[in-house]
């Protein structure tokens, strides 16, 4: 039977026991004894706490079963049903099962059961489309962003206090990029309908100038992947140059035109391989949920390699910038917090993991050696090295820190931008401005490099100076280790985002530096998450 003629024989099904044995929902509350119908929902609610009291503060009058419930059931079940539409687990809210509960109840304890099974299902699909599937912590440790879960009550109160499609609707995130995410969606599943975008290019590396069969297939890659209109060329011309130069943007590549074998390997991704990204940047944005990420907030895309201020939904500020290493213990973390103040010409107070795996086995070999650092004591007072017998501790024992003066060679530079946590994560300068011009930026021990470090500063003191430039720099030229505090902090958000919607609107890529997003689709697989087939 066709979805929506089931839909129309439950709601007779369910109406005919409806009257019965009950009437319409309303009189429930006018019996004097907890009906059947009453006393079996009571009993399926009372495993979570606010279900239960939503229920009892209505005198368990049905949302889902009783006679004028129609609407709001079979929008329920059509929802539920497109739920793929959403990259959502469809088999998770069973929808068959659910009408095949409803075709067979009789007595109104089987109503009592269907209206639970369908409140259960309703609020498994609004947690999940409102604040993910997966909960972050359990796929990688560096995830660390605390999510929040809708309540249930006020979920159920929303469904039945206004329009149930609308209310249905308005659960996904109203963030505009995740409507763009869910657009490349749709239109990568199309693509994969007609087949994918053609043959791979065989090449390892082509360059403008070149012709052949290998220039061919680039052109007809493009050309399906959206790139460049379509043509009969065979020779790497100005058009097929300009193509890859966009190709190269919008992958993070360095943009040069020459189809190099890094621009090949990326241009000879499957669409599958695209569309799985999608997947899981939907998921990431569902963590971020409804809560405001600031009008005015700081952006850092890791895979990027780029931290941007974002005002009003533009990005005014953007730079350069150095992640964590691609080691156990140093990748970046990914958070959210709240900028309060930088600090002009900093002291490095070397983090304790550095003190005891680098540092601690260089003095024990030679008491000099790290010049540059002080040893304190934990009043951090200096200690002279000639009165520490480093050899007599372990990475245990060891009870002095090293701290770096400010200094022009200083680890952080000139500047560091602090948002409290227990991370340690920080943004800061850095001496080493070599490592900004490499196209894949993973080398501190997890904080963030910025590499135009002092227009950032500017940036952020415009709000508050008139001149934020000569505020910066009258700190700057003392020398002194200074702290400046922002009039209104800064929400921080680190992001890990490998597919997100760039600044024309267009789907930008990055690679998976961490690893994390292969780990996270793994997560939605196993949750019942499944990508299309390749057609052709």
């Amino acid at each position: 039977m066709h979805f929506f003629g089931q839909l129309r024989r439950m709601a007779f099904l369910l109406g005919t026991v409806a009257s019965l044995s009950l009437g319409t929902g309303t009189e429930i509350a006018a019996q004097s004894l907890p009906s059947p119908f009453a006393q079996v929902l009571a009993a399926e609610a009372s495993s979570v706490d606010a279900v239960a009291e939503f229920y009892r503060e209505r005198n368990y009058t049905p949302i889902w079963t009783a006679e004028d419930s129609l609407e709001r059931r079979t929008a329920l079940l059509e929802t539920l049903s497109r739920a793929k539409d959403h990259a959502l687990p469809v088999d998770r809210y069973n929808v068959p099962a659910l009408i095949a509960q409803m075709s067979s109840a009789t007595t109104e304890g089987d109503r009592a059961r269907v209206e639970m099974a369908l409140t259960r299902a309703f609020l498994d699909y609004g947690r999940d489309l409102k604040s993910g599937i997966i909960d972050p912590k359990t796929v990688d440790k560096g995830i660390v962003r605390e999510i929040t879960r809708p309540d249930p009550r006020a979920l159920l109160t929303a469904i039945v206090g206004n329009n149930p499609s609308k209310t249905l609707r308005d659960l996904a995130p109203k963030a505009p990029q995740y409507s763009q995410l869910l657009r490349a969606k749709i239109s990568l599943e199309q693509q994969m309908e007609r087949g994918g975008w053609g043959p791979t290019v065989s090449a390892t590396k082509l360059a403008p100038g070149e012709n052949g069969p290998a220039v061919v297939e680039l052109r007809d890659r493009l050309v399906q992947m959206g790139y460049m209109s379509a043509s009969a060329t065979r020779d790497y011309d100005a058009a097929v140059q300009a193509a890859i130069l966009r190709f190269q943007i919008d992958h993070g590549l360095i943009a040069d035109g020459v189809a190099t074998e890094t621009t090949i390997k990326e241009l000879n991704q499957p669409p599958s391989a695209r569309l799985a990204s999608i997947v899981v940047a939907l998921e990431r944005m569902r963590w971020l949920g409804d809560a405001p990420l600031g009008e005015r907030h700081i952006w850092v895309n890791q895979p990027d390699f780029t931290a941007k201020i974002v005002d009003h939904g533009k990005v005014t500020f953007e730079t350069r910038a150095v992640i964590g290493k691609n080691v156990p213990d140093q990748h970046t973390p990914e958070f959210s917090d709240q900028m309060e103040h930088m600090v002009i010409n900093p002291s490095w107070g070397v983090p304790r993991s550095i003190i005891v795996n680098e540092y601690l086995p260089l003095l024990q070999r030679n008491p000099n050696a790290v010049s540059h650092l002080q040893v304190i004591d934990g009043s951090g007072r200096v200690v002279p090295r000639g009165a520490v017998n480093f050899a007599a501790y372990s990475a245990r024992s060891f009870p002095f820190g090293l701290r770096q003066p400010p200094s022009d060679g200083n680890a952080l530079g000139k500047v560091k931008f602090m948002f409290p946590n227990p991370h340690n994560i920080y943004l800061h300068d850095t001496p080493a401005k070599s490592l900004f011009a490499h196209e894949v930026r993973a080398y501190s021990h997890g904080c963030i490099r910025l590499a135009e470090p002092f227009d950032f500063a500017y940036a952020l003191l415009a709000m508050q100076e008139e001149d934020p430039k000569a505020v910066f720099e009258s700190h700057l030229k003392t020398g002194r280790e200074t702290t400046v505090k922002l009039d209104k902090p800064l929400p921080v958000h680190l992001v890990y985002f490998t597919a997100f919607p760039g600044s024309k609107g267009q789907m930008t890529y990055r690679k998976d530096i961490y690893g994390r997003d292969k780990q996270l689709f793994q997560a939605l697989e196993a949750a019942g998450v499944a990508l299309p087939a390749l057609q052709g």
